[in-house]
């Protein structure tokens, strides 16, 4: 009993430390985005260092922490759902740091509530699913937060709240079919991460030489090897990186609730930072509507655990989706089975990795594929 109240104590000390670490990496990320793109204004530069961090970080430390490696995915799936998402990820990342050059960082992250709104919406398009009246009363709470917000923004850009908006929708539509890949393929969310950010960098980089590169070469930051701008960028992308895989880490530890919760509390307070750092003027009914809109994310979340808890009431923590996925054939993944005398079913030895980090440890079913992109 005493060893069981000590490994739960524990539990909760790692938890409430990696989300405090997560905290303060996304708060950091954001001020420090903002301030190279307020002296540096390439928003597309911005994507494509964060792209790369993505790219070449991730290879050998998945590596060293024993990250399981995915099957080759079928050619004709791989063109129907990879090449999408990761189309889908550029398209949400440059369009965010655009809304982040524009607009400052708090009416980005108050526009950025609206994830939930999007979800209910292209779940219902694309595979008719339809929610409770109870959740789509709690989207009302966002959309009148968001409106306030907006009509009250004193810094209001156009171009920043749609790209704002279509960034919002993208990293909604990567949860969605994310969570559909993840499913099929049994592929390793953080190497699902690592093939969508060198796949997008491959997409992406003939497009940057040729609408940014040369514009980008000419400005004083670079001709002028301004080191404090260059440490600025360097610092973004590993700061996304890792803020990626904190994220990641976190949803090993907690259930999808505690998760969401959690997310909110974190756009509370990278909001909070940004007000405090970069001192942009705000109203308080400009105060009201943000505080508004993340109320409304937590009650959207409330929303689901209540409709869940109805629908499954013995199993409360199994928080399988209501949309139904068939697996590929011949894709199943031995990390996924059993093990007898170390040995797993197919013959072949587990390999020693990192719990923290492995899909699925010590979690319920289901629990590692439920938001994919912070």
């Amino acid at each position: 009993m005493l060893g069981g109240k000590r490994t739960g104590s524990r539990h909760i000390a790692v938890v409430v430390l990696m989300c405090l670490f997560w905290y303060v990496i996304s708060s950091s990320n954001n001020v420090i985005g903002k301030m190279v793109l307020n002296e540096f204004p390439f928003p597309m530069t911005v994507t494509l260092v964060q792209l790369c961090s993505i790219t070449l970080y991730s290879g050998p430390f998945f590596n060293l922490w024993r990250i399981r490696k995915y099957q080759d995915i079928p050619r004709p799936y791989y063109y129907r759902l990879i090449v999408p998402l990761a189309l889908g990820k550029l398209l949400a990342s440059v369009t965010s740091h655009i809304s982040l050059w524009k607009v400052p960082v708090s009416y980005a992250h108050t526009v950025k509530a609206t994830m939930p709104l999007f979800t209910v919406v292209l779940t219902r398009l694309f595979f008719g699913e339809k929610q409770p009246t109870l959740v789509y009363l709690s989207l009302l709470p966002i959309i009148t937060g968001v409106g306030i917000a907006t009509v009250t923004e004193i810094s209001f850009d156009m171009m920043g709240l749609v790209s704002a908006l279509i960034s919002t929708m993208g990293f909604s539509m990567q949860n969605i079919f994310s969570k559909k890949v993840l499913k099929d393929t049994n592929i390793h969310h953080l190497r699902l991460l690592h093939l969508l950010g060198k796949l997008s960098l491959f997409i992406f980089l003939p497009l940057w030489l040729y609408m940014d590169s040369f514009a980008v070469f000419r400005h004083t930051a670079i001709k002028n090897l301004d080191y404090r701008v260059i440490a600025l960028l360097f610092a973004d992308g590993v700061l996304n990186w890792l803020q990626n895989i904190i994220a990641f880490s976190v949803l090993s530890l907690v259930t999808p609730l505690t998760y969401a919760v959690a997310s909110a509390s974190k756009r509370i307070f990278v909001i909070a930072v940004s007000l405090l750092i970069l001192g942009n003027p705000v109203t308080w009914v400009n105060c009201l509507g943000m505080t508004l809109a993340i109320l409304g994310v937590l009650c959207y979340n409330r929303a689901k655990q209540i409709t869940r808890g109805r629908e499954q009431p013995t199993l409360p923590l199994s928080q399988n989706s209501n949309v139904k996925y068939s697996p590929l054939a011949q894709q199943s993944d031995p990390y996924y089975r059993g093990s007898v005398n170390g040995k797993l079913t197919n013959g072949l030895h587990r390999a020693p990795g990192n719990s923290l980090l492995a899909n699925g440890s010590g979690m319920p079913s289901g629990t590692a594929t439920r938001l994919l992109f912070v």
